[in-house]
């Protein structure tokens, strides 16, 4: 394990948020990789300071097993660590520094792994994709994905490394990202009554995307496997206005939905497109400029591995458990399940809901060991 955690303190020094460029800690697995004999592609974002990495080893004529990970971390502004989040800290059986749990400590075991798989005879090839800006809506892979087939090919199963506790994770719901811009007309506020209020327009439509709400809690498909067993609305920023003496034009409303496999999004924007009709339609009559225009801003899809698959049993036994479970945040796997068909799961390392994206994020050496033990039992299936 002496490996993975010298890799982990290196890739802590990365401050890999979203907001800077990854390059460097590219530059540094690609290395890492080249080095042991693997086939590295790397795959950049249009601006040239981001860029995603797939690589393979081991023979090109069976389909093998593709590991997932994102080298991006959320911001550590404005919270209250005490200690460097990019300097990896140990104190007992913990390890201290944003990314560790979410989700370099994956990472880390994936190249461990790559080192010892470097030093024998597979029959199957081991395939690794590591991607950035996951953390603002999965925004790497989408633009990567189409770029695995031609590079290191398909496999016929795929492990996304979020952390799940090493539980075999087959199921999480999709999210679409949407801003409502609300038309309203200007005018002086002593004669207020007289024109359309945008931010009143705005207000009439947070009440409406409620009752969505309201509709998906108590009549829409549940899966007694999350949570929050029903897909949700949630408005998260609204702003609107100029002055206090001026009646505001513009409101603009931002807004989300996540919504469960058995609840398509196309459904639920369904119900959220009727709702803004109805709110300008109140207005209409006295109101003519009245408009609700709606926007995607992003969207990734959701996970669904039937329970039956060969992929999770592959994974079960691997994570030696009989059990599967749903997480309720997303991740890239629907990406790999839905856009390349690839039979899919997720299983990692430490706790979302206890460390992801909180000050002193940290995991446990406990939790990286299970995880190194997991891929010593999959090293040994590629083998044979």
């Amino acid at each position: 394990m002496t490996l993975t955690l010298d890799t982990l303190e290196r890739l802590i020094g990365f401050p890999t948020v979203s907001s800077v460029s990854n390059l460097d800690i590219i530059a540094y697995i690609e290395d890492f990789l080249k080095i042991r004999g693997f086939r590295t592609y790397r795959v950049p974002d249009a601006t040239g300071r981001k860029a995603g990495l797939f690589a393979a080893i081991g023979p090109t004529e069976t389909a093998g097993v593709l590991l997932s990970g994102h080298t991006d971390v959320v911001p550590v502004v404005g919270q209250n660590w005490t200690r460097d989040p990019f300097r990896l800290t140990q104190k007992g059986e913990r390890l201290y520094g944003r990314g560790t749990t979410d989700m370099k400590g994956y990472l880390a075991c994936m190249l461990s792994l790559a080192d010892r798989a470097a030093k024998v005879a597979l029959k199957e090839p081991l395939k690794l994709a590591f991607s950035y800006d996951e953390e603002i809506g999965c925004v790497g892979i989408r633009q990567m994905i189409d770029q695995l087939q031609p590079t290191i090919g398909l496999p016929r199963a795929c492990f996304v490394g979020e952390p799940t506790e090493m539980q075999v994770a087959i199921g999480h719901k999709g999210k679409t990202a949407l801003r409502a811009t609300c038309h309203g007309e200007n005018g002086h506020s002593a004669m207020a009554p007289q024109f359309l209020n945008a931010v009143h327009v705005a207000a009439d439509f947070v009440g409406a995307l409620r009752d969505v709400q309201a509709g998906l809690a108590q009549n829409g498909p549940r899966d007694a496997a999350y949570s929050v067993p029903f897909s949700t609305v949630h408005v998260g920023k609204i702003s609107g206005g100029t002055a206090l003496n001026i009646v505001p034009d513009r409101a603009v409303i931002d807004f989300e939905f996540r919504n469960l496999a058995s609840d398509p999004a196309d459904n639920i924007r369904g119900l959220i497109d009727m709702a803004a009709e109805d709110v300008t339609g109140r207005f209409h009559a006295q109101h003519p400029v009245a408009k609700i225009k709606i926007e995607q801003v992003n969207a990734y899809p959701g996970l669904d591995t039937d329970s039956a698959d060969d992929v999770v049993a592959f994974a079960q036994n691997l994570a030696q458990t009989n059990s599967t479970t749903k997480v309720a945040f997303g991740t890239e796997a629907g990406f790999f399940a839905s856009v390349l068909k690839i039979p899919t799961i997720v299983c990692g390392p430490g706790s979302m809901a206890e460390q992801g994206h909180k000050p002193d994020e940290s995991i446990g050496t406990g939790d990286l060991a299970a995880c190194d033990a997991f891929f010593d039992r999959l090293l040994g299936h590629l083998t044979g």
